[in-house]
């Protein structure tokens, strides 16, 4: 198996344009850990003013007090995207801290054991739906009119491979990131024409928390099905996600990028 180094991703080596996002105030929703929390460092990295928004109200201090540390402008809103007035108020807060809204990365998601759907108990069903695919059309309910006032701005829903195409024991997670890539060309086309891009990212394994919890074999049957021949690393799905967000992807929108190293083009 391809040994994997979170410190030395390969394909991210390249230390991001301080210029990418500058000036530029973005929300990003899941922001506690895995491509959230990577997200917040290479948009901190890019110029980028940030509000942390997740459950963890403990991690997102420790993360908003990294990047102030290391220079950039970081608060952080402990936040439950399934609950309309706590994205409200994280839209809100956002506004009367920095004045405005450029960006959104909409990551916050939760997900099941694996079990056939009519095993898949209803609960589970309900609470993966709420943070997965409630959350963002929560997210994106609020964030628009703020980016409406500000001139216009960029939102990336975070949607995945199985948003893509089926996955066997997984049907509650399919489901709502299937509905990601909806409400994103939904209000892609919806918002075209006021200066507002919306597209989805698909990520295949990245070696998050649930990823690094496995042993060496089981590790190496992951990233077997990759093309590649070894799964992402968050550091590389951040990095698409700024650029996503950044003015250089300025004829992007409606658009859902694979991070799956070459999953997808096989199926």
């Amino acid at each position: 198996m391809t040994h994997i180094n979170a410190r030395q991703p390969a394909g991210a080596a390249t230390p991001i344009s301080r210029d990418l996002l500058a000036g530029k105030v973005v929300i990003i929703t899941g922001a506690s850990r895995g491509i959230g929390a990577a997200a917040a460092r290479v948009f901190a990295a890019a110029g980028a003013t940030i509000t942390l928004a997740a459950r963890n109200a403990q991690a997102l201090e420790a993360l908003a007090a990294e990047l102030r540390d290391a220079g950039a402008r970081a608060l952080a809103i402990a936040t439950d995207v399934g609950e309309p007035a706590a994205v409200e108020r994280l839209v809100q807060q956002t506004l009367d801290a920095y004045g405005r809204l450029d960006a959104a990365f909409n990551n916050a998601a939760e997900t099941h054991m694996p079990r056939p759907l009519a095993d898949l108990p209803v609960d589970d069903f309900d609470r993966v739906i709420r943070s997965a695919l409630r959350g963002v059309f929560l997210s994106m309910k609020c964030e628009i009119p703020a980016m409406l006032a500000s001139g216009g701005g960029a939102i990336v829903n975070t949607s995945s491979t199985a948003g893509v195409q089926g996955v066997r024991g997984m049907s509650a997670y399919a489901a709502a990131k299937h509905g990601v890539i909806g409400l994103t060309e939904s209000a892609a086309l919806e918002y075209a024409t006021s200066g507002i891009r919306v597209n989805a990212i698909a990520p295949g394994p990245i070696f998050n928390e649930r990823l690094q919890a496995l042993n060496e074999e089981q590790l190496a049957r992951v990233a077997a099905a990759v093309p590649m021949g070894r799964v992402g690393l968050p550091a590389e799905v951040a990095a698409a996600v700024a650029w996503l967000c950044s003015d250089q992807a300025s004829f992007i929108t409606g658009a859902t990028l694979p991070i799956d190293g070459a999953r997808l083009a096989g199926a």
